[in-house]
């Protein structure tokens, strides 16, 4: 009889060792190997994916006649007109970029209690097509209670309750359906991996299984996955590989807004994103997130600025608070919510220098209202003006919208798609719009609206905060 050995697996990037380390040598983590078995079944041809599901009789091979083994040119390969799947909710199509593409591994990853399950339940219910929800975190009647809670109901939507890889690709032989869930991937296993579920080795296994399965049967699976306190996805960072697309679940559990963002998407665009409110029926889609954002904006006070935000292909109009108050310690407090901490420095260095703002004796405080994050650079002037009008205690008219980026120099940079972001904050009643010198001649459409072109930080200060 074969005799078992054990190594050493980084739970944070799939490192093995023969030995327990305290530092991992790959991602440096510490305290991050645990031991696993490696049995002689797992060296063995058992493992292959083909022969796993060579068993299983999941779609009739008839059904794609297209595929094949053989190599094909590019001019033989025939696409489908219906390879994308709707799913009826326009923001998570707009992330995924027109829809479910056939075939396909997506991954949701998002922090507890962020609404993934119910983001993924509310797309399956609504789906066309015959779809199987694998739970291993709930029983069905949970599912189904939560299913009523959100008033989803849905003669199309299979549930089953279950860990086991094996009986799960059974169900799916069974079933036969074009869509899969997997709530969530940590909680599957292999009986052929001694390993507890969760582990490298056994969400390797899994999701690469779960792959084979989606590229060779046309079945399109989506895995739900936990992330770590970093707020990566929890697993090795093959897991990231494996899969066609990441999409992550973003947002305060104290706001209601949730932002569905994708970070990797072979069959779009990642700078997509889906935004949606928490409300008490489940997630609503926002149609119009700018006016949502500015809602609960007071107007008349100091360090208020509205900035307008590419993300993706759509305009979001959002408030930037700033809080300049005198420090009560010896090194002053840089503090920031949504934007980045060494851009702030940056632009406080600049106001320092260039606009002879000494900000040495006072904390700041930056807030991108709405719980929304943001690193894009025609935010800056934004920035230093909110900062700038918290520190003189003068508020900026609230009815003007600020547009662009600060060179180290204090001259203002032109910046990419002035005029959709002109036009969004026409559209909602501002009456004044604050441009790089530069961008003005891209903008002769907006003859009647008040454009402020300007050149130095130094000037547009003295000018807004009289």
């Amino acid at each position: 009889m074969a005799k078992t050995k054990s190594h050493y697996v980084c739970q944070s990037c799939g490192y093995q060792s023969s030995k327990s380390l305290g530092r991992c040598p790959e991602c440096e983590q510490w305290n991050s190997f645990v031991e696993e078995s490696l049995s002689p079944v797992q060296n063995s041809a058992a493992r292959s994916p083909d022969k796993i599901l060579g068993n299983l009789k999941l779609i009739d091979s008839s059904t794609y006649a297209d595929l094949s083994e053989d190599p094909q040119t590019l001019d033989q390969i025939a696409v489908q007109p219906d390879h994308r799947i709707s799913t009826s909710v326009a923001e998570f199509d707009r992330v995924l970029g027109g829809g479910i593409v056939k075939g396909s591994l997506v991954l949701v990853g998002g922090e507890p209690g962020i609404g993934k399950s119910t983001l993924m339940l509310q797309m399956a219910s609504q789906l066309k097509q015959k779809t199987l929800y694998v739970s291993g975190e709930e029983s069905v009647y949970q599912i189904k209670s939560r299913s009523e809670r959100l008033s989803q109901t849905a003669n199309r939507l299979f549930i089953l309750a279950e860990t086991n890889l094996t009986k799960i690709l059974q169900a799916i032989a069974k079933l036969n359906p074009e869509i899969v869930v997997i709530d969530s991937i940590q909680t599957l296993y292999r009986d052929e991996i001694e390993s507890a579920p969760g582990s490298v080795s056994q969400v390797r296994e899994c999701t690469a299984l779960l792959m084979h399965l989606a590229k060779s049967r046309h079945i399109s699976v989506f895995l739900i996955g936990h992330v770590t306190k970093d707020g990566a996805i929890a697993g090795p960072k093959v897991l990231e590989h494996i899969v066609d697309t990441v999409l992550q679940f973003e947002g305060d559990q104290n706001h209601w807004f949730r932002i569905l963002r994708a970070a990797k998407n072979r069959y779009g665009s990642t700078n997509e994103i889906g935004i949606f409110e928490m409300r008490e029926q489940g997630l609503v889609e926002v149609s119009n997130p700018s006016e949502l954002f500015l809602s609960e904006r007071y107007l008349h006070h100091s360090g208020s600025v509205v900035v307008p935000l590419i993300e993706g292909s759509r305009v979001l109009l959002v408030e930037v608070q700033a809080l300049v108050s005198p420090t009560n310690y010896g090194m002053p407090q840089r503090t920031t919510s949504g934007f980045d901490l060494r851009r702030l420095q940056l632009l406080i260095a600049v106001l320092e220098k260039r606009a002879r703002m000494p900000m040495g004796q006072f904390d700041v405080f930056l807030n991108i209202a709405g719980g929304l994050k943001t690193d894009e650079p025609a935010i800056d002037l934004g920035v230093a003006l909110a900062i700038a009008s918290s520190y003189r205690d003068r508020e900026v008219d609230p009815y003007t919208a600020v547009i662009g980026e600060i060179g180290l120099g204090g001259e203002i940079r032109a910046v990419s798609h002035t005029e959709k972001r002109v036009r969004e904050a026409v559209k909602l009643g501002f009456e004044k719009i604050i441009v790089p010198k530069s961008n003005v001649k891209d903008l002769s459409p907006f003859k009647e609206t008040q454009l402020i072109g300007v050149r130095r930080l130094e000037d547009i200060i003295e000018t807004i905060l009289k």
